[in-house]
């Protein structure tokens, strides 16, 4: 076929639809009336649009007021303020601050486990309901798992907090250490217990609740030598705080476990304000502990384990969350979620010093703060500092206690 025959056929088709096209005017075809043509059907599944409204103007948002909304802390490096020549006695002037990883969710509650060869840290991360396990080389393994809150209700564990600008909820464990036997005790702060892990493995309770209503969230803990068992219980446990339905205690407070018995020591209102990190002097003859923010007490502790009289110790920044106490008597505290710093009091309640830990100043904002300490190393002579996001870790000249037996 050429293509003059195909342009004729084409024309030849035209014409034929042509001719049974309407003439403009004719009346239909068919003789039907448009009158009287049905209507389509409504399309039923086709979206149609709200009506308009004038929805009303969006007030102006407040300046922030809550911890992580404003801007970046400014950039600052690690440094040591030296408020008394004595701090030249527990660490160097020159002494270098050591990143031992910045990947964890928010660290806390660490303690060493001076095993042969080398030893290793154990720390917990409250995101991750995780203790992890560090050793020498940097090397990061999981030690227990879900050790925090070990049930399946997801949606309903764990308090709403800040990490950094991230809203986050805290459902690992918050504390950590080691009794006699050296076997390891954890605070396990969603499921409300103080837990033991035991050399086969297996976990027991050692304590869940007071006069049968369960605990609000135990968070750091201290252990004598005659195997009493001291500790704090906050609201830090439950998925609203002390506004959460499964509240039980109309209080916060310092317990003690001891022959299988738990006995109520202080109370928050008693203590001044929420109790949080805990520790004992070396001669274990008095009991430190945080009382809400920026205030450190001493009690005395008694032949039966239970406290005597209390008194203020020290005040001051560095104080409102975890705590250790060397060999000497010294007291090392942690600020808490702050910009982050290390207290360091002496055993007469004398402040020494500052131990700063650094801000990167940079967009997201990081948590780099300041929540626990423990002292490591063969020595004892290392701090191990949990910075939130990050472990830090840095020489001293006297060692720490370091709690349960050695290698």
């Amino acid at each position: 076929m050429n293509r003059f025959t195909t342009v004729s056929g084409i024309t030849t088709l035209m014409a034929c639809v042509a001719s049974f096209a309407q003439s403009p005017g004719a009346p239909p075809s068919n003789q039907a009336s448009l009158a009287a043509a049905t209507p389509p059907a409504a399309e039923t599944h086709r979206l149609s649009a709200p009506p308009a409204v004038t929805a009303p103007p969006i007030a102006p948002i407040p300046p922030p007021g809550n911890l992580g909304d404003g801007p970046v802390l400014p950039a600052r490096p690690f440094s040591i303020t030296r408020a008394d020549p004595e701090l030249d006695r527990i660490i160097s002037p020159n002494a270098k601050l050591e990143t031992l990883g910045d990947r964890f969710g928010l660290t806390e509650g660490p303690v060493w486990v001076p095993a042969r060869p080398a030893g290793y840290l154990l720390f917990v991360d409250m995101l991750s309901n995780v203790i992890w396990k560090m050793t020498p080389d940097k090397h990061v393994s999981v030690f227990l798992y879900r050790a925090g809150y070990s049930g399946s209700d997801l949606l309903h564990a764990g308090i709403q907090t800040r990490r950094g600008r991230a809203n986050v909820l805290l459902i690992g464990p918050e504390c950590t250490s080691r009794d006699s036997e050296g076997r390891v005790l954890w605070c396990a702060s969603n499921d409300g217990a103080i837990m033991r892990l035991e050399k086969d493995g297996s976990r027991t309770i050692l304590a869940n609740n007071y006069q049968g209503k369960r605990f609000d969230g135990p968070n750091d803990l201290a252990i004598k030598s005659d195997g009493a068992i001291y500790f704090t219980d906050t609201d830090t446990g439950l998925r609203d705080g002390r506004f959460s339905p499964l509240k039980q205690l109309p209080f916060t407070g310092v317990y003690l476990i001891k022959d299988n018995k738990v006995t109520l020591l202080v109370d928050n209102t008693a203590l001044g304000g929420s109790p949080n990190g805990i520790g004992l002097s070396p001669d274990e003859k008095y009991l430190y502990l945080t009382s809400g923010f920026k205030k450190l007490m001493r009690y005395e502790v008694k032949d039966d384990d239970t406290l005597g009289a209390g008194v203020v110790f020290a005040e001051g920044d560095g104080i409102g969350d975890g705590l250790k106490v060397d060999k000497h008597g010294d007291v090392f505290s942690t600020g808490g979620a702050g910009p982050g710093e290390v207290r360091i009091t002496s055993p007469e309640g004398k402040f020494l010093g500052l131990l700063n830990m650094p801000l990167p100043g940079t967009e997201p904002k990081r948590e780099i703060c300041a929540l626990n300490d423990a002292f490591g190393d063969r020595d004892g002579k290392a701090l191990y500092i949990m910075g939130g996001e990050t472990v830090f870790k840095i020489r001293l000249k006297v060692p720490g206690i370091i709690p349960g037996p050695a290698p």
